[in-house]
């Protein structure tokens, strides 16, 4: 076995320092997994660069898209060994009040690696056993994935998701997503594979235009429209294609104040607003057009544990793409890919490899 390294955040801002550490034997309900891949994610970013706090202290190992092998385990947990898994980005504690009424998000002894616990930008990981996704490899392979290649599923893919399934999305269904970057690309893919038709908008060309090849049946750059006249070509489209002007479903996925202001823009009579992506900066909005048009908006944290599974069959039935949307680096590159990423020099979600 490789000697357990991690790659450590010592202080924002400040490269990442490879550092040695001893595996400890996993305790009561813990694992051990080899880590294959370990996506980067926008939140990671903002620990970095922006100077959100993690709950640990620091020094710490960023990272919480994570998938491996799991290669110990406690007595309770031996099942798991040699199994591909794909490790919950929040991982709730199972056993509390929130966790048996079925409210594992708002869970508040839930752990997240990278913020809570050491993360995946390291060799090994030590998680609990009881919230694992156990992921197929011959059927990886049958879609061209690698088990590394799925570690952004543990947030990229199933935040989304879970973000589609509270918005309860189905047939017949006017999705609009902000942002289709990471995250919202993915919710693009999620919501047309629940028989939504799906606008996407963001500021990006070629991200917009790469988008209607996955999901997308309508692309507007938001560059080019005021928000009355950006609602007022989705409610074109809406009606050349025998949509309701009623009940949207948006989705804002950017992270940024100016997607959330164009987001909460294109509420309509009960309608619905997804907030998926996060930004410190704070917006001046009317709340009570919400109060006017009769709708809804609801916040979207991580991903409970059982969406997991069905999250992961949309990529393994090809319904959800993948590879367009991911490139693999080494994680002893980690300082010159955060950069890269965090100048907006990079298309596709990087995957740290060990």
């Amino acid at each position: 076995m490789v000697a357990p390294y991690r790659w450590v955040m010592n202080e924002p801002g400040v490269a990442f320092e490879k550092v040695a550490f001893d595996l400890p034997d996993p305790a009561s309900n813990e694992v051990t997994v080899e880590v294959a891949g370990c996506g980067v994610c926008h939140t990671d970013l903002g620990y970095f660069y922006d100077g959100v706090r993690t709950n640990s202290a620091l020094p710490l190992a960023l990272g919480h898209e994570i998938s491996g092998r799991v290669v110990a385990a406690d007595n309770g947990s031996s099942s798991w060994l040699g199994k591909a898994v794909i490790i919950p980005a929040v991982i709730p504690c199972g056993y509390c009040d929130h966790c048996q009424r079925g409210k594992m998000t708002i869970c508040r002894e839930q752990k997240m690696p990278g913020n809570d616990i050491q993360g995946g930008f390291a060799s090994h990981i030590t998680v609990p056993a009881h919230c694992l996704c156990e992921v197929d490899e011959t059927a990886l392979e049958k879609v061209g994935l690698t088990l590394a290649d799925v570690a952004v599923v543990a947030d990229a893919v199933t935040t989304p998701y879970q973000a589609v399934d509270q918005a309860e999305l189905g047939e017949g269904d006017l999705a609009v997503v902000v942002g289709v970057g990471g995250v919202g690309g993915y919710a693009a893919q999620i919501a047309a594979a629940m028989g939504a038709t799906v606008v996407a908008v963001d500021v990006d060309a070629d991200k917009l235009q790469k988008q209607l090849d996955y999901g997308a049946s309508l692309a507007l750059n938001v560059a080019e429209y005021d928000g009355r006249a950006l609602k007022k070509a989705i409610s074109a489209f809406a009606a050349e294609n025998d949509l309701r002007q009623t009940e949207w479903k948006v989705f804002e996925c950017s992270g940024t104040a100016a997607g959330q202001n164009t987001a909460f823009g294109l509420l309509t009579y009960g309608g619905y607003i997804a907030v998926v992506g996060f930004t410190m900066a704070k917006l001046e909005l009317r709340l009570s057009n919400l109060m006017a048009f009769h709708a809804r908006a609801q916040g979207n944290w991580g991903c409970s544990p059982e969406y997991y599974a069905d999250a992961l069959k949309l990529v393994m039935e090809g319904k959800v793409s993948m590879k367009p949307f991911i490139r693999q680096y080494p994680l002893d590159q980690i300082n010159e890919i955060f950069a890269i990423v965090h100048d907006h020099k990079l298309s596709a979600r990087a995957i740290l490899i060990p």
